[in-house]
């Protein structure tokens, strides 16, 4: 079995682990560091570090198992299956099976983008996974349960989930349209 090429996020870019976004990062935080510490001075530049630690051990957990199941799941769905059902070539259905994906994906950011990479790299097409994302962004049945119901009534969330309902697919044929437009 052939396997397609695989995704890479950073492409385009050497192959380091260093990228260009990563550089923007740590010089805005340098630049955030540098301008607390002579805004407020050095005892709040440490309290800062150690908020941002507590921070970093909260969330690292669950972004280490979230890299480890982007990865299973890359290894783990068949890549002809995936291009068959999510690929490139996959039209409508594809964004259909995306699209409900997308609603029904109960976890936040730091699971999501992950397993978006691996089904990436499993041969979706990039129009469909603009409509994964898009979809759970917009029309994610949990935050719509757990959140919005409670706190803004059934009327307004009927109205915003109708309104929304179409811009996932908008979103997938705009991102067909334009990657064919820069030969991506």
């Amino acid at each position: 079995m052939t396997q397609p090429p695989s995704f890479d996020p950073h492409q385009g870019e050497p192959n380091r682990r260093i990228t260009r976004t990563t550089t923007f990062f740590i010089v805005l935080a340098a630049a955030s560091a540098g301008l607390l510490a002579w805004r407020d001075g050095i005892p709040e530049l440490r309290e800062a570090l150690l908020h941002a630690g507590e921070l970093f051990l909260y969330v690292a957990p669950v972004i280490g198992a979230a890299l480890v199941l982007g990865g299973y799941i890359q290894a783990l769905l068949p890549h002809d299956k995936v291009a068959h059902w999510l690929g490139p070539g996959s039209g409508l259905r594809g964004y259909g099976l995306a699209m409900l994906g997308g609603i029904v994906t109960p976890a936040g950011p730091f699971a999501v983008f992950p397993i978006l990479v691996g089904l990436r790299a499993a041969g979706a097409g990039f129009p469909v996974c603009v409509v994964y994302i898009t979809a759970w962004a917009t029309l994610g049945l949990q935050r719509i349960v757990v959140w919005e119901l409670p706190f803004l009534g059934f009327d307004f969330v009927s109205l915003r989930v109708l309104a929304s309902l179409p811009l996932p697919i908008v979103a997938g044929l705009l991102a067909a349209s334009i990657s064919r437009r820069v030969g991506r």
